[in-house]
């Protein structure tokens, strides 16, 4: 009995340890979106690697036009090589190869590298265009509609290479109206 006492005092405190040094302040989420509401969250695996694990959140109500996706990274990268592959990504989707190139070369200018367990988050306001932060800090804003539905379609178009995240992004709701799409 005296085992099953210290074990559970152990778990309790390995849980409130744990909840305190891992926990992530995302108010500027909350306060972007006024009020952030989780719609889904997935994990992007490549050739059995964990890449990062992705939060889409809306504000206030699914047909809202706000939103966030929230990317915690589990692996190393190089803000140009997150830059690249984005570019890539929206060639893929049809965006042409000059415009894909250019905004590619403008987000590796503001993108920083990344170490597993740092974050990038997009906040797409209509007025505004993309506001990008890095764990939790403001770090540019890139106007335009038509960026904004590339990059954010890198997880949320119906064409994504990443079909199976966007599922599970979308959870059981529809994409926002940036993406013109029936639900």
């Amino acid at each position: 009995m005296r085992i099953f006492k210290i074990l559970l005092i152990f778990c309790a405190f390995i849980s409130v340890f744990a909840s305190n040094g891992f926990a992530r302040d995302l108010t500027y989420i909350n306060s972007a979106l006024n009020p952030a509401l989780l719609q889904g969250s997935g994990r992007l695996n490549w050739w059995g690697f964990h890449i990062y694990d992705a939060s889409f959140y809306r504000a206030g109500t699914p047909s809202s036009q706000e939103f966030a996706i929230d990317i915690r990274y589990q692996k190393s990268f190089t803000g140009v090589a997150i830059a690249n592959s984005s570019a890539e990504e929206m060639k893929k989707m049809g965006v042409p190869d000059a415009q894909a190139a250019l905004w590619g070369k403008e987000l590796a200018k503001i993108f920083p590298n990344i170490e597993p367990g740092q974050a990038l988050t997009a906040v797409y306001a209509p007025k505004q265009g993309t506001i990008f932060y890095h764990d939790g800090k403001r770090i540019a804003q890139i106007p335009g509609v038509e960026f904004s539905k590339a990059f954010f379609g890198i997880w949320l178009d119906s064409k994504t290479s990443v079909p199976k995240l966007r599922n599970e992004l979308l959870g059981q709701g529809c994409p926002p109206p940036l993406f013109n799409e029936a639900c």
